[in-house]
């Protein structure tokens, strides 16, 4: 980490490339603790991007420590758990009662979700720049370090090339990330990878207070019905529509053979016609977006160079949930930068920054490791169906399964199913 320079429009702390979730929290946690942050966003708000929209508890007390207003009032719809369906059984559980997180989850569109995050940043002191497309890193060559981004400002007919400089640089620019690449940092491919693939229907279903988890997805449309890999969702938006869509992995033998839009039409194709999740209904096109999962990028500091989100593979093998770990990486990475500002010699501040991957590992590692171990059985049709027809009929089983899936426990205190989720994280590998 070089000296601090003088401040100049291009010049910052802290450069953080993307303005998603894991940005836009990062920059939100550096601007608040003084630190001067250009935040860079390719694209305009508000905009569209591919996600469930549905967010669990541990989303929820994100977005209540930065601050963000989610009352009802500011559009933001709460749901008190998930409805579990397959093995011809249907679950319904509420989220469960914790110290560490809130009881509740809440749903709302990414168009403008990710708006509110980036505002909230700018609101807090960060320099946020939209139309800002991030090119090539600068990179010192004596040190092989970055110090900066070469990028491309303004609409489609007047760009304008600048160079932005900073002693540290986040990637948060997603799963593409292609600062982390020309950086040299690749892809896992020893770490599971999804699709997911999602579109909005207008519906009656739009003001379901549950989100709703099918484990089994059926295509009925040949002389056999057809159990597919992966699960799909259905998640009431509150204005008229439900967000229905399905989450694959690459652990199942069918990934790359299917189309998944064609499969997700059948599965609609599929559900009682007075749902409304039929072709004329569909409010916009089917869109599909890849999950980078279980720390499929490392490592995830090197060089001045510190990955986030979605960059570094963060999405929860268990459940495909990315927003939590986007922004709870953010707050991490932004904790680390701001002690590391704070040390007197670049030897130190070094030292404290290689601190952001271990306590990655410390918090995820054991946890996403158990996630693995899950998406190579249920890539396995048979352990899938055995797995719905009998795990669904045990309530006590699936409140289990359920804190398991979505990450909600207390890490001190909690109940015996807490302690022993808790216990495995920590005896199994750091990923």
């Amino acid at each position: 980490m070089t000296e601090p320079q003088p401040l100049s429009e291009n010049t910052a702390d802290v450069i953080v490339v993307g303005a998603g979730p894991a940005g836009s929290t990062t920059a939100y946690y550096l601007a608040k603790a003084g630190l001067d942050v250009l935040l860079l966003e390719k694209t305009a708000f508000p905009r569209e991007k591919v996600c469930g929209d549905g967010l669990t508890p541990r989303a929820t007390k994100q977005l209540v420590s930065m601050g963000i207003d989610i009352s009802e009032e500011a559009g933001w719809l709460r749901n008190k758990g998930l409805r579990i369906i397959g093995g011809g059984v249907r679950l319904q559980l509420d989220w469960p009662d914790l110290a560490s997180y809130p009881d509740y989850g809440l749903v709302r569109k990414r168009d403008d979700f990710d708006e509110q995050l980036a505002r909230q940043a700018q609101k807090a002191g960060a320099r946020l720049y939209e139309r800002c497309n991030v090119g090539a890193p600068i990179i010192d060559d004596r040190t092989g370090r970055i110090t900066g981004v070469h990028a491309k400002l303004g609409d489609a007919g007047e760009k304008r090339e600048v160079t932005f400089h900073a002693p540290l640089v986040v990637a948060a620019d997603g799963n593409s990330t292609r600062l982390s690449l020309a950086m040299g940092l690749h892809r896992r491919e020893d770490r599971p990878m999804g699709v997911a693939v999602r579109t909005y229907f207008t519906s009656p279903r739009h003001e379901d207070d549950y989100l709703e988890s099918w484990l089994e997805l059926w295509d009925r449309r040949g002389a056999e019905d057809r159990l597919l890999p992966g699960y799909g969702w259905i998640f009431g938006m509150g204005d008229g529509t439900s967000n229905v869509g399905l989450g694959v992995l690459n652990t199942s033998d069918s990934f790359k053979e299917l189309d998944w839009r064609e499969v997700l039409k059948a599965w609609c194709a599929s559900m009682p016609e007075d749902w409304g999740y039929t072709p004329e209904n569909m409010t916009g096109p089917i869109r599909g977006a890849a999950l980078p999962m279980a720390f499929n990028r490392q490592p995830h500091y090197t060089k001045g160079l510190l990955l986030v989100g979605d960059a570094g593979g963060l999405v929860n093998p268990f459940n495909g949930e990315g927003i939590a770990y986007a922004m709870e990486s953010g707050q991490i990475a932004a904790d680390v930068i701001v002690q590391a500002h704070a040390r007197s010699t670049p030897a130190q501040r070094e030292l404290a920054l290689q601190r952001y991957p271990r306590v990655l590992k410390d918090t995820y590692g054991g946890y996403y490791t158990l996630g693995r171990a899950f998406v190579k059985l249920i890539g396995n049709p048979k352990v899938m169906k055995i797995a719905a027809q009998r795990g669904l009929t045990h309530p006590l089983l699936m409140k289990f399964t359920l804190k398991m899936l979505a990450n909600l426990t207390d890490p001190t205190g909690g109940d015996a199913m807490d302690r022993i989720i808790n216990g495995l994280s920590k005896v199994a590998p750091k990923a």
